[in-house]
């Protein structure tokens, strides 16, 4: 069995998808160039060690994403503009982030029995006495790309319901002015969709997707703001300059070549 086989063995995403994963890859490095014309199917299907209706199937999907085009007795072309898949910059700064997402519109999502408190972890601040729940969908073009689940304190929340509930959350907490942000904190690590995250997204059941949890704590300690927040991976983007927070003098000397030195024994 070849290495290419055992591979997809490897995996339970269906073949099509793991092909059209490689062939997007590919147009995204620019191994494969803006109006290069690909490979045939009986030359893909030869590479990739599968039948030709997979292979059909993978450029289908390039297709109706509009990285490749069809033309009859032509073949197949990678677009001239393919559209830009990972738009989606997350955010490293706290004033970068507000200001990214305060026009978004979100579409909530009605949730019967709501998880009264968020869970905790270790540094994440104390439970405020009680959370109010709101879940929603973000979309760009008609496309939704994000689930926010995100409890926020009720005191907070009950100072202007109608805006948390219609606009971004966040946001609307940056606003006022007299609530104290003493820590903000954002992790993100990879994970796959179940079968809630894969049917609101549209995306495969187990496909890569970013998980971001956000946490907002006040001057006392409370956590008055925890979000859990899926991405479609291919969406995302993280891009975080080492040297913003550096002044010359110390981006020098971190970069300077150490020397050993050696007592001489006298």
């Amino acid at each position: 069995m070849s290495k290419l086989l055992k591979a997809y063995d490897r995996s339970r995403v269906p073949l099509y998808i793991q092909v059209a994963a490689v062939m997007r890859q590919r147009i995204e490095r620019r191994q494969w160039q803006p109006g290069q014309k690909i490979s045939t199917l009986v030359e893909l299907e030869r590479e990739f060690e599968v039948a030709r209706v997979t292979v059909r199937q993978a450029v289908d999907i390039l297709r109706q994403e509009g990285l490749l085009h069809c033309h009859q007795g032509r073949g197949t072309f990678v677009a001239e503009k393919p559209p830009s898949r990972h738009w989606l910059e997350l955010a490293t700064d706290w004033a970068i982030l507000i200001d990214s997402i305060k026009d978004n519109v979100p579409k909530r999502i009605k949730v019967d029995h709501p998880p009264a408190y968020p869970e905790l972890h270790e540094g994440e601040g104390a439970l405020a006495p009680e959370y109010r729940f709101i879940r929603s969908l973000q979309y760009k073009d008609g496309e939704p790309y994000g689930i926010v689940n995100v409890h926020l304190a009720r005191a907070v929340f009950d100072r202007d319901p109608e805006a948390f509930l219609t606009r971004p959350a966040l946001a609307i907490l940056a606003s006022f002015t007299d609530i104290e942000v003493q820590h903000a904190y954002q992790t993100i690590v990879i994970g796959g969709a179940s079968v809630q995250t894969a049917d609101l997204l549209k995306i495969a059941l187990g496909a890569p997707t970013a998980e971001c949890r956000c946490v907002v704590i006040d001057g006392s300690g409370v956590a008055i703001y925890v979000a859990d927040i899926t991405y479609r991976s291919e969406v995302v983007r993280l891009h975080i300059d080492l040297l913003a927070n550096s002044t010359p003098a110390s981006t020098k000397a971190a970069s300077a070549p150490r020397t050993a030195m050696a007592a001489t024994p006298k």
